[in-house]
């Protein structure tokens, strides 16, 4: 009995020995795919690290992705951009030219064509698509964003100040807030005469003082803004730039409140009738919205306003007396390009002398808006390219740290492979010599 006791023992050691072998073995085959960790135990220190690594490698390569689609989309807008100023420069040029007051009707009417064609190419510019995405529609990127009319309406007038009469009004008020366009509104009276309209508090100008009489004001007074008296009367029933909503939408259309609209002050004692003046142009309409798209390139808090990579309608339009945060109106998302729409319209009646005012004034300011934009988008665009390059840098990093933590010395296995091998068909051949084919054998 303790003879078979002891050839058991013997055996079961054997075998164990043999297998614990063959694991040892099994386990260095495995690495042979260049990683030396396959489960916890392997390395517990090191697996935990490389759960730790490969997370930050996932969520590397999703602010890579991120940062790569939407440098996709700011260059694609940007390149739009660009188009946008070129053509609002010719369309600079366009207006000075047809301020000369040398030229015909057919001269006006072949500019002013030309300047519809620049104002149609502008519009789809805007309408420009990244994919299956208007990159100009804000979060409505699914829709169309501008449409121009096809009829013509009545839109108000507005009086566009140069930067020296902007200078001077400012002290009643005529200047926005919001650093967009500075105007007023522009009304006409019963004498024939043109007036202007400060929205903020109800004042009317004679169109003679604020073309000029305000000049004769700074020379004689040493003074350098408008002040009480200056005024050819007051709307005693205006109730305030949020008037503005009332009588006109936010593109500038004339509301039936506007077209029935005819106060009355006293002019040098004689009473005059006003009434808003009005061009009839096509107008262009936004139905994107004005919210940002967001595309986060970093972990952390989360920064709407850096993250956004896209540029809207009211962004590249701007705003004017219609439809700024004082009007009581939303954004129109078109201000700059019904402006220049009304260009084209005086262009079109041969009207020299508001071309050489208002509207060079209006063109430039539609160009520095959009300018401006696109200045901001390009800072934009290069902060993105910075950050791809700091996460490419990362990348490397990351990888090299999962790498140090999981990958096989491949000359390390090799020779713990020759050495397990080795004891292994020791072990086999030393066992076939010793241990007992049967137990007959082992009596005998």
């Amino acid at each position: 009995m303790s003879i078979r006791v002891s050839s058991n023992q013997m055996v079961y050691g054997y075998q164990k020995q043999l297998n614990d072998a063959n694991s040892r073995q099994s386990k260095l085959l495995e690495q042979g795919d260049g990683s030396k960790l396959h489960r916890p135990s392997d390395d517990s220190v090191a697996y935990s690290k490389y759960l730790r690594y490969t997370v930050s490698e996932n969520e590397n390569v999703q602010y890579q992705d991120n940062v790569s689609t939407a440098l996709s989309w700011m260059k694609t807008s940007d390149a739009a951009l660009v188009n946008m100023t070129s053509i609002q420069t010719t369309f600079k040029e366009k207006t000075i030219a047809a301020a000369n007051s040398t030229n015909n009707a057919s001269d006006m009417t072949a500019i002013a064509k030309e300047m519809m064609a620049e104002i149609q190419e502008l519009v789809s510019l805007g309408n420009t698509m990244q994919g299956d995405s208007y990159v100009f529609g804000g979060q409505k990127d699914l829709t169309k964003p501008f449409i121009m009319s096809m009829e013509e309406v009545s839109r108000g007038l507005a009086k566009t100040l140069d930067e020296n009469q902007a200078a001077f009004f400012s002290g009643d008020g005529a200047v926005d807030d919001s650093g967009s366009m500075k105007q007023m509104l522009t009304l006409k009276g019963d004498d024939g005469k043109k007036y202007y309209l400060n929205t903020k508090n109800g004042k009317v100008y004679s169109e003679d003082f604020v073309e000029n009489g305000y000049k004769d004001k700074i020379a004689s007074e040493s003074r350098k803004v408008v002040k009480d008296g200056d005024e050819a009367g007051t709307l005693t029933d205006w109730g305030g730039s949020t008037d503005v909503a009332r009588y006109f939408a936010n593109t500038g259309k004339i509301t039936p409140d506007g077209e029935s609209f005819n106060p009355t002050i006293t002019v040098n004692g004689a009473a005059v009738t006003l009434q808003f003046d009005t061009v009839k142009q096509q107008i262009v309409t936004y139905h994107g919205d004005d919210k940002g798209v967001s595309m986060v390139k970093k972990n952390g808090s989360t920064e709407p306003v850096a993250d956004t990579v896209n540029v809207t309608g009211p962004e590249i339009f701007g705003t004017d007396i219609f439809d700024d945060p004082a009007s009581g109106n939303k954004a129109s998302g078109t201000a700059m390009l019904n402006q220049m729409l009304t260009v084209r319209a005086k262009v079109q009646e041969g009207n020299h002398s508001w071309l050489t005012t208002d509207g060079q004034t209006v063109s430039d300011t539609a160009h520095a808006t959009t300018v401006n934009t696109e200045t901001k988008l390009g800072a934009r665009q290069q902060l993105y390219q910075s950050v791809q390059t700091m996460l490419e840098n990362q990348n490397e990093l990351i990888t090299s740290d999962i790498s140090k933590v999981s990958s096989t010395d491949v000359a390390k296995l090799a020779v713990q492979l020759m050495q397990e091998q080795t004891i292994y068909n020791m072990s086999l051949s030393l066992g076939g010599r010793i241990l007992p084919q049967s137990l007959a054998d082992y009596l005998r």
